[in-house]
């Protein structure tokens, strides 16, 4: 088996199911070492059992990432055992209520924003030294169409995925000449995912595309290089 990632230390952020399990096993079948974060652990274990079983190692570490000094703790334990990141992959995002925006309740607006945007960036300043240590990293953050084109209704989650777009992309060309990183957008487009179920309940999600799609795509980009700051649609 080709493992192109071998000796790379990858960060999957909700990787207990969807997109984000799926971009996690890809990475691992590659070689990567996976650190596997989600809230809960069960989930997490089933992904993380599924990598070894195809020959890949992994580290789960259940984390609730809007929970106050939870990222820093994370940062923490994997600077103690590892000495550079070589992938980073923000995945972590709830939906929230779809509502008018005049009707959007502001608690929820407010942990949706802590988890979709304040965790991303936090998550970007506690990795960002073992980032530059490695030698050629990337952050991948998966956004949404919505953060580029406003949809009714998707007012709350789409500012918080254009707030997103923008922070990852000043982050790229802040480090660009002063570091090994690159970082680029990854929009899914529609997938078969619970988020997309809870989005569209009456939708059928036998004509939608895989999550491993998504995974495969984002390991092309990580195995076969692109430019910084670019944006990548997965169809189909």
């Amino acid at each position: 088996m080709a493992t192109p990632l071998a000796g790379k230390l990858a960060l999957v952020t909700g990787a207990s199911r969807g997109i984000g399990a799926a971009t996690a096993e890809a990475l691992g079948k590659a070689g990567a070492h996976v650190i596997l974060t989600a809230r809960t652990a069960g989930g997490l274990e089933e992904v993380e059992e599924r990598i070894h079983a195809a020959g890949g190692s992994a580290t789960i570490a259940p984390v609730d990432l809007a929970e106050n000094d939870s990222i820093a703790r994370l940062a923490e334990a994997i600077a103690g055992r590892w000495n550079k990141l070589d992938i980073l992959v923000l995945n972590a995002a709830m939906l929230g209520t779809l509502a008018p925006v005049a009707s959007i309740d502001a608690k929820e607006f407010a942990r949706l924003l802590t988890l979709n945007l304040m965790a991303q960036q936090q998550l970007i300043a506690a990795f960002d030294p073992l980032l530059r240590a490695s030698p050629g990293a990337s952050v991948l953050g998966v956004t949404s169409s919505v953060g580029r084109h406003p949809r009714p209704y998707w007012g709350a989650y789409g500012a918080s995925k254009a707030a997103l777009d923008n922070l990852l992309i000043a982050y790229g060309e802040e480090v660009a000449n002063i570091s090994n990183i690159k970082v680029a957008i990854v929009d899914p487009a529609a997938t078969a995912t619970k988020m997309r179920q809870k989005a569209f309940p009456g939708e059928d999600q036998t004509t939608l595309k895989q999550p491993s799609v998504v995974g495969d795509a984002i390991l092309r980009l990580v195995t076969g290089g692109f430019d910084n700051g670019q944006r990548i649609r997965v169809e189909g």
